[in-house]
This record gives C-alpha cells, structure tokens and sequence, in this order.
C-alpha cells in the first residue's frame, strides 16, 4: 500500500510546488500590470489639463 501512496504523496508535493511557483509568477506579473494602469492613469489626468488649457486659449470652453 504503500508502494502507491509515497510516490503519489511526492506527485502532489510536485504539483503542489508548481502551483505556487506559477502563482509567485502571476502576482510579480499583475503587480507590473497595476504600476502600468496607475502610470496611464496619470498621463490621462495629464491630458485632461491639457485639453482644458487647449480649450480655454481656443475660447472653446466658458472660464
């Protein structure tokens, strides 16, 4: 019986490492990803000032 249940044992061990290997993977991916949006974010808020300034010197909106 136990002939089946150590090498199982060690395949779930494998696996269960493998997950966590891939995991470590993903977080270190979307922490990259979240630094990216909050980058785009920023140039976003940057756009908008200016788009009103543009606006504003083109009397295009009311000051």
């Amino acid at each position: 019986m136990t002939d089946i249940v150590v090498p199982m044992l060690r395949r779930v061990e494998e696996d269960v490492s493998n997950i966590r290997e891939d995991v470590r993977h993903m977080k270190t991916r979307l922490s990259a990803v979240e630094e990216n949006v909050v980058s785009l974010n920023r140039r976003m808020d940057h756009f908008d000032t200016r788009l009103e300034r543009i606006e504003r010197r083109l009397d295009l909106v009311e000051v």
